[in-house]
């Protein structure tokens, strides 16, 4: 049974916001552009495990996806992390093109890729990590100590994985998709009985999901750009044009003719993901290019937001964290 689903990273959001209220010669646009294909690629990879573990028995295996838990002075991350009543399989994705070499001895990952070749980290040794800090979450927080395993798990099935004929044990914990089954199986059949309870279970993966949280990087503060960067007004989905024009209850675009009643909520989601996670009327009028306050009340209002303060310091929230539409099989974006 999946317990935490997947849903798309808020880093991927963020960036997709950012190239909308970037000019088109912005002079950081090829890079924004380049970290976000790799953070898309990166998430591909993740969904493409999701057939994999279809097959598990949902009674017994419980999954978890995109997890980040607090732990001493950090946060320890893990893609997927599968519990049952006799073990724990954390799974650490990697979706790479070309020939992924683990080199031993300087401890990398070594793409290699029409001829070029890139320096990653060794995931095995993050897993390794991985292991050792949830074994002291667990320990902090009273449970079983069930047997922890990890693997890495490669979801481009054309990877060529390589390493040095001294490397004999890599097998065993860097595999492709198709033979996650097959690990799981294996570890299931060396477990002879169960080390924890279902009860002990459940309030396992409540915890994990209560501590969670999730990361809010600060995109514009990474890249140097700062707020007067970024385009403000609502952006027309048919032609991109913008600032779209508020008449009679609806949006205007004058380049190509077109009405959209709603285009508002999309420029006050990239508020949030880019600006801040509130927004007052006269914030709004600013960013969204409305004259009047009137109409920026009536647009707000309108989304039953949350808010606090009264009158002229009415603050109005827009966090929409864990919204459903940010499951990754899901097009529609969230209502704020």
């Amino acid at each position: 049974m999946i317990e935490k689903e997947r849903i798309i990273p808020r880093i991927i959001l963020i960036l997709q916001a950012l190239l909308r209220r970037l000019p088109l010669n912005h002079p950081k646009l090829h890079m924004i552009t380049e970290e976000l294909g790799k953070r898309m690629a990166g998430f591909k990879g993740e969904t493409a495990l999701d057939y994999s573990l279809s097959f598990l028995d949902p009674k017994k295996y419980f999954i978890l996806h995109d997890l980040r838990i607090p732990h001493k002075e950090s946060f320890f991350q893990m893609d997927t992390l599968l519990i049952t009543s006799k073990f724990i399989l954390i799974i650490e994705v990697k979706y790479l093109a070309g020939t992924a070499y683990f080199d031993p001895v300087f401890n990398q990952l070594i793409q290699i890729k029409d001829g070029n070749e890139q320096a990653l980290p060794d995931p095995t040794l993050q897993i390794k990590r991985q292991e050792s800090q949830l074994i002291s979450w667990l320990s902090k927080h009273g449970f079983p100590n069930l047997p922890i395993y990890s693997c890495v798990v490669m979801s481009n099935d054309r990877t060529i994985i390589k390493t040095s004929p001294a490397n004999k044990s890599l097998n065993k914990i860097v595999i492709h998709r198709h033979s996650l089954l097959n690990k799981v199986k294996y570890i299931e059949d060396s477990m002879r009985k169960e080390t924890a309870t279902p009860k002990d279970v459940k309030k396992l993966i409540r915890t994990l999901k209560r501590k969670h949280e999730e990361s809010k990087p600060s995109i514009l503060e990474r890249f140097n750009i700062e707020d007067k960067d970024l385009l403000k007004g609502v952006i027309c989905v048919a032609c991109n044009h913008r600032p779209l024009v508020r008449k009679h209850g609806t949006w205007f675009c004058l380049k190509c003719d077109s009405r959209n009643n709603d285009a508002h909520i999309q420029a006050l989601k990239d508020y949030e993901l880019l600006i801040a996670p509130t927004i007052n009327n006269s914030e709004l009028r600013e960013y969204l290019v409305v004259d009047s306050p009137y109409v920026a009340k009536r647009l707000l209002q309108s989304l039953n937001l949350p808010t606090t303060g009264t009158k002229k310091g009415t603050q109005y929230i827009l966090s929409s964290d864990e919204s459903p539409a940010r499951k990754h099989k899901q097009k529609n974006p969230p209502t704020i």
